[in-house]
């Protein structure tokens, strides 16, 4: 069995993604991969320096896969269309709409999202600040990485469908029909996207959405084949 780590949802929590870091780099199997489930951005205060920070730790040559999750992707269509909606959601949002909390993000980048300024001016100023860089390396975030034992995948996967037949909108977003579906898929799909209250294991997956996002702790977890463990102040704990 190869030793690979995860960690959930992010959501611009700067402070918790170093002390994943840092239990990471506590474990005996430190140096083995990581993967970052995606939703780097929103509703947290830092989300440009945890790109940053993602962007340099693979510059330097780390063994990290970021993948991207549905805010990534909002982030992204929003800055080629301030009005843009996307059709996933459960009510029509905008980006910088307090439940999707883009506002958060661009702030972040010195933006003032006051929802009394004109839209467009936010939007202008915003095409501004975030570097191109920054649009490239979201863009090119893969949406799911496999093992010979797990799928790594934002929110999951639509029951039945081969991997690599799986629509994009489903890998970032689907919920109900992937969480309350029991079947065995093959390997233990890893992934975020829906927020619980830490991290749990069941017997076809493994939910690392502990809800950073709304301020919990951010847990990483070591996988060793289908055994988890997640990692706390006082070591592994197994789930």
């Amino acid at each position: 069995m190869h030793p690979i780590f995860a960690v959930g949802d992010i959501h611009g929590q700067l402070a918790q993604f170093h002390h994943a870091l840092d239990r990471i780099a506590g474990d005996p199997e430190a140096g083995a991969p990581v993967v970052f489930l995606g939703d780097f951005v929103d509703r947290g205060p830092d989300s440009r320096a945890v790109i940053e920070a993602l962007m340099q730790g693979q510059a330097e040559g780390r063994n990290w896969i970021c993948l991207m999750g549905n805010h990534d992707r909002f982030f992204l269509r929003y800055l080629d269309d301030p009005f843009y909606e996307d059709p996933q959601t459960r009510n029509p949002h905008f980006y910088t709409d307090r439940p999707i909390g883009g506002d958060k993000t661009l702030e972040s980048y010195g933006v003032d999202a006051d929802p009394r300024r004109d839209p467009r001016e936010i939007h202008a100023e915003a095409v501004a600040a975030v570097p191109q860089a920054h649009r490239d390396w979201l863009a090119a975030l893969p949406r799911f990485h496999e093992t010979e034992q797990q799928i790594f995948v934002h929110a999951g996967i639509r029951p039945g469908i081969p991997l690599h037949q799986q629509s994009e909108d489903d890998l970032i977003w689907i919920r109900g029909a992937f969480l309350n579906d029991t079947r065995d898929h093959g390997r233990l799909v890893v992934h975020g996207h829906t927020a619980i209250d830490v991290p749990q294991l069941y017997p076809n997956r493994l939910n690392m959405d502990g809800g950073a996002g709304y301020g919990r702790p951010l847990y990483p977890a070591l996988l060793l084949g289908r055994d988890v463990f997640l990692l706390g102040s006082h070591g592994r704990v197994r789930l």
